[in-house]
C-alpha cells in the first residue's frame, strides 16, 4: 500500500519525536524560524484573500483553502512547529524521550516560530503591504486581531484545544503518506476544518495579532481602522499575552497531548506481563 497503517505511523513518530529532542537549540531555533513563517505567509493569504468577503461564512470558506496548504509545507520541508511538537508526547509516552526533552524542544521552537510570525508581521505591516484596498485590508486585519485578543479566556482555551486535536491528526494523516500529494492532502483537510470552524492556533494567531499590533503603528491603518470602527485601543501587547497566547497555547498542548496519549495507548503501549 502506498501508506503507513496508523501503527507504524505512530511508531514512525515515536522515534522521529525521539530525533526532534536530540536537535541543538540552533537548529530548533532556526527550523523554528521556518516554520512560524511558513504558518505566517498563509495568515497574510486569508486576510488578503478574505478582507473584502462580506459574507463571514464564505470567508472562512476561502481563508480554510488556502490556508490549510502550511502544515503541509511545515512537514514537507522539515521545520520544527510547536503545535505539532506537542506528539513528542509519544515519545515520552513509549521511553525514546524524556520529558526534559519534550520541554526544551517546545521552549525553543516556540520562540523561533513567535520570531518568525513576527518577522512576517512587522514586514507585512511596515512596508506598505496592508496599503491594500485603500487601507481596508489594515483595517480587516486589525479587527481580526482585536477578535482573538478580546475572547474569554476559556473560549479562547478550548478553541485552542480542537484547533490542535485536528492539527495534530493532520500531522499524522500526513506523516502516513508515501508521496507528495498524499502527505499534502493529509496535512490539508484537518488544518481546512480547523480554519473553517474558527478554532485557535496559537502560531497562526501569533501573525495574525502582531499584525494588528504592528499596523497600530502607522497612522492611515488606525485611521481606516477606526472608520470602519474597530476598537484599535484594544489593541496591547498585554490583551494579545493574556487574552490569546496564554489561553490558547495551553488549548493547543491539551488538545496535542491528548492525541499523542489516544495513539500511544492504541498502538504502542505494552501489556503488563502477569
Amino acid at each position: 500500500m502506498n501508506l503507513f497503517t496508523a501503527a507504524e505511523t505512530t511508531a514512525n513518530y515515536s522515534a522521529a519525536g525521539a530525533a526532534k529532542t536530540k536537535l541543538s537549540i540552533g537548529k530548533m531555533l532556526l527550523l523554528g524560524i521556518l516554520a512560524g513563517m511558513l504558518i505566517g505567509v498563509p495568515s497574510c493569504v486569508t486576510n488578503m484573500a478574505s478582507y473584502a468577503v462580506t459574507c463571514n461564512s464564505t470567508a472562512r470558506m476561502i481563508s480554510g483553502v488556502l490556508f490549510a496548504f502550511g502544515l503541509g509545507m511545515v512537514v514537507l520541508i522539515g521545520s520544527e512547529l510547536f503545535t505539532g511538537n506537542t506528539l513528542i508526547t509519544i515519545s515520552v509516552l513509549d521511553h525514546k524521550a524524556t520529558i526534559g526533552g519534550l520541554l526544551r524542544n517546545w521552549v525553543f521552537v516556540y520562540i523561533g516560530n513567535f520570531i518568525g510570525s513576527m518577522l512576517v508581521a512587522v514586514i507585512c505591516a511596515r512596508f506598505g503591504w496592508m496599503n491594500a484596498g485603500e487601507s481596508a485590508l489594515a483595517a480587516f486585519s486589525m479587527k481580526v486581531a482585536v477578535g482573538k485578543m478580546t475572547m474569554p479566556f476559556q473560549n479562547a482555551f478550548f478553541m485552542g484545544v480542537l484547533c490542535n486535536i485536528l492539527v495534530t491528526l493532520g500531522v499524522l494523516l500526513s506523516l502516513s503518506a508515501k508521496d507528495v500529494v498524499g502527505r499534502f492532502m493529509g496535512a490539508w483537510g484537518p488544518v481546512m476544518f480547523f480554519v473553517v470552524c474558527g478554532f485557535n492556533h496559537s502560531i497562526a494567531d501569533m501573525t495574525y495579532c502582531m499584525l494588528g499590533l504592528f499596523a497600530k503603528g502607522v497612522p492611515g491603518y488606525v485611521e481606516a481602522a477606526t472608520a470602519a470602527g474597530v476598537a484599535v485601543e484594544k489593541l496591547t501587547w498585554g490583551n494579545y499575552f493574556r487574552g490569546n497566547m496564554l489561553p490558547v497555547t495551553l488549548g493547543n498542548i491539551v488538545g496535542g497531548v491528548f492525541i499523542g496519549f489516544v495513539m500511544w495507548y492504541s498502538f504502542l503501549r505494552k501489556p503488563k506481563e502477569k
